[in-house]
């Protein structure tokens, strides 16, 4: 038998039997057949030129077969085909021929593995990063702060088939890469999935880059994910968490101030929120962490004497689910924290109540406290109104050195108490962080810290 030297159509093939050449056609065919898949002969012995000629004569039928006007063009007695046969059976020629499936889009792949992948998830992160993030970064949506909504960039790859789909197109949507990497990383296991289930014959994954090797100097500086550059000793940070990675901080004057004006705020809902604010500022716990506590969580130990954080409250899907390590975090508790919790517990506080409930007695969110704490913009008969927060006006009059954001309360306690000299082991366990990171981040932003004369 000699092989074929060319691709052969897709749904008509040329096979060898018993030394002699023969078309066989596809299942798709069966309706025009009597219901039987077909086998024709061709009258051709098994020989490198009748291979040509069996392959030409193959693609002349499909084609007749794939028109639209197929009835009129495709000959049952293949003399059409310089063919003389026996077979002029009356055929099924009414019968439609079923059009080929469609190949599936990126879009059907994704709902495809979201129902497959959200059982192995923790329902935030399912909510967040699957649902919202990845599935608006494929439909070409991105967020605009100013406007507080998401627009369409017509960069989105959800309409497309897989064969015409390429990784490299995400990368024209205007977010940070490392976004992207992680969405191209999550569609290449959806890929691999579908793979495995025989639905699609498509052979190589659309969603890897080709990586280039790197033979450049080992001591040349690295270029992070974020496109900024660090040098070949220094140990690349392992935080996920965009919010985590900003280490700012105020100083303790810039704190006292501000948990000051949150107490003597016009407006109720910002008093209501200034509790919760010192608290951050005496804890360094995670926004969602303060968002959780109850009073079953505080005053625990045998002296009564430690705060337990067990759970986070996720604002945006309402849902209450573990700390961000997995853990339960004792935090001991000093004179000021102890204070400010016994000023603030009320006399008839339920063990199942909530430490710092808003005024509706509901749990707070990032969302709203940004709205206290930067602050907001509201549209009313189509005219825009600006409700500054207040660390935005104690920074426009110049009463704290700059701007920075709700979650940098956690980052100046950990600094202060760094910089005091506390057991960085101790502030670690009790921040839900590491020495390492408290070494590197924390204790060399002072510019008062020197070393000590020891001769």
């Amino acid at each position: 038998m000699y092989a074929k030297t060319q691709a052969l159509p897709e749904t008509i093939k040329v096979q060898s039997d018993n030394g002699s050449l023969r078309l066989q056609f596809s299942t798709k065919y069966n309706p025009i057949f009597d219901g039987k898949r077909k086998h024709q002969g061709l009258g051709m012995k098994d020989t490198h030129e009748n291979w040509q000629k069996a392959i030409a004569i193959a693609y002349r039928i499909e084609g007749d077969l794939q028109h639209p006007d197929w009835q009129q063009l495709f000959d049952p007695t293949f003399a059409k085909y310089g063919l003389k046969t026996k077979y002029a059976a009356e055929l099924k020629l009414a019968a439609p021929i079923p059009e080929p499936e469609p190949e599936m889009t990126v879009g059907a792949m994704w709902e495809e593995y979201l129902v497959w992948k959200q059982p192995q998830l923790q329902s935030t992160t399912y909510e967040k990063k699957f649902l919202r993030t990845y599935t608006n970064l494929i439909k070409g949506l991105v967020w605009e702060n100013s406007k507080q909504e998401f627009f369409q960039t017509d960069k989105g790859i959800t309409e497309l088939p897989l064969s015409e789909v390429d990784a490299n197109q995400l990368y024209k949507i205007d977010v940070a890469k490392r976004q992207i990497e992680n969405c191209l990383s999550t569609l290449s296991e959806a890929f691999t999935r579908l793979q495995s289930q025989g639905k699609t014959k498509l052979t190589k994954n659309p969603f890897v880059l080709n990586k280039i090797e790197n033979k450049t100097d080992m001591y040349q500086p690295i270029v992070n994910a974020d496109g900024t550059e660090r040098e070949w000793w220094d140990t690349p940070d392992t935080e996920k968490d965009e919010s985590e990675k900003d280490r700012r901080c105020f100083n303790k004057s810039e704190m006292l101030t501000i948990i000051k004006a949150f107490h003597e705020a016009k407006q109720p809902a910002a008093r209501q929120m200034a509790p919760l604010v010192e608290f951050r500022f005496l804890t360094g716990c995670r926004n969602g962490e303060a968002f959780a506590l109850r009073w079953r969580d505080c005053f625990r130990g045998k002296d009564g004497n430690n705060i337990v954080f067990r759970t986070s409250y996720d604002g945006e899907t309402k849902i209450t689910k573990n700390t961000k390590t997995g853990d339960n975090r004792i935090f001991k508790m000093y004179p000021k924290l102890n204070d400010l919790l016994l000023r603030i517990k009320p006399a008839d506080a339920k063990p199942t109540d909530l430490v710092f409930p808003k005024l509706n007695g509901k749990n707070w969110s990032n969302k709203e406290c940004s709205d206290y704490w930067l602050g907001s913009t509201r549209t009313v008969n189509q005219v825009e109104y600006e409700y500054p927060g207040v660390v935005t006006q104690l920074t426009k009059t110049g009463t704290i050195s700059g701007y920075l954001p709700f979650y940098a309360c956690r980052h100046t306690f950990i600094s202060l108490q760094a910089h005091a000299g506390t057991d960085l082991f101790l502030l670690a366990t009790a921040c839900g962080n590491s020495v390492e990171v408290i070494q590197k981040h924390y204790l060399g932003v002072n510019p008062d810290v020197s070393l000590a004369d020891i001769f």
